[in-house]
């Protein structure tokens, strides 16, 4: 029997369970190298150290109810769009959510504004600040099913906790008088709190068009923008560059009528 094993029932008292799984590796390596105490002790206590912050990690991406894992490194600087890439690092140094900053994509279907809204969010959780995303019409779904289950406050709430709040895809169609109240009731909240991030195929000028109620429209809208990075991304789709289709003609085909 190892002394690793006779260490499992301790290490599992102090919820240390699975250091067990590389502490044979480690006392290897400390005779090996001849390590002292402080030095072998520094070791496997970084280990766990490690081991519970990305536990941390994959716990607030989980959360963050990400579609796809998008990271910058990933996005495809080839495709036919056009973007203030100065803007852009200064987003993803992400300095905006210690000011309470905001950040506004814009542009047509398909540029790539949900990548990089969820690259800047997985950026976030690896910095580790909590994230949530969503689609524009999940957030006024999920409060008009909280005023069926009377669980409005906790439900909102739940929007207001997050350090960054993913809106995807704002202003498909104009909004009923409750969901133009319910972003006005968002915004207000966030504003100055914590951040957005808010994609759209509309421009920012267009978004009071969208509002039921100008007057709130206008109100949210003059804090939202005021405090914001405006970032327009125009081009042809990045999605079509991902296609099945495309990638099975390459680079420079054109697929028959």
């Amino acid at each position: 029997m190892t002394r690793s094993t006779d260490l499992t029932p301790l290490l599992k008292r102090l919820r240390l369970g699975t250091m067990a799984a590389t502490l044979p590796e480690r006392i290897a390596l400390a005779r090996r190298e001849q390590l002292d105490y402080n030095s072998f002790l520094e070791i496997i206590l970084s280990d766990e150290v490690n081991r519970r912050e990305n536990r941390r990690v994959e716990l607030r991406l989980h959360n963050a109810g990400f579609e796809e894992t998008c990271r910058l490194e990933d996005f495809d600087w080839s495709a036919s769009i056009t973007v203030d890439r100065r803007l852009l690092d200064a987003v993803f140094s992400l300095e905006f959510l210690d000011r309470h900053e905001h950040v506004l994509l814009v542009g047509p279907a398909g540029v790539g504004k949900s990548f990089l809204a969820q690259a800047l969010g997985y950026s976030a959780v690896r910095a580790g600040h909590t994230v949530r995303f969503i689609h524009a019409d999940g957030f006024f779904r999920t409060m008009a099913q909280a005023r069926v289950d009377n669980s409005v406050d906790r439900t909102f709430r739940s929007f207001l906790t997050p350090d960054l709040l993913i809106l995807d895809d704002l202003g498909l169609h104009r909004l009923t008088a409750q969901q133009s109240a319910d972003l006005y009731e968002l915004i207000l909240n966030r504003h100055r709190a914590s951040s957005f991030v808010i994609t759209s195929n509309r421009a920012v000028d267009e978004w009071l068009n969208i509002f039921d109620d100008p007057i709130l429209g206008n109100s949210a809208l003059d804090r939202l923008a005021n405090a914001s990075y405006q970032i327009v991304i125009e081009g042809s789709s990045y999605r079509e560059r991902q296609s099945p289709h495309r990638k099975l003609l390459g680079p420079g085909q054109q697929g028959g009528d």
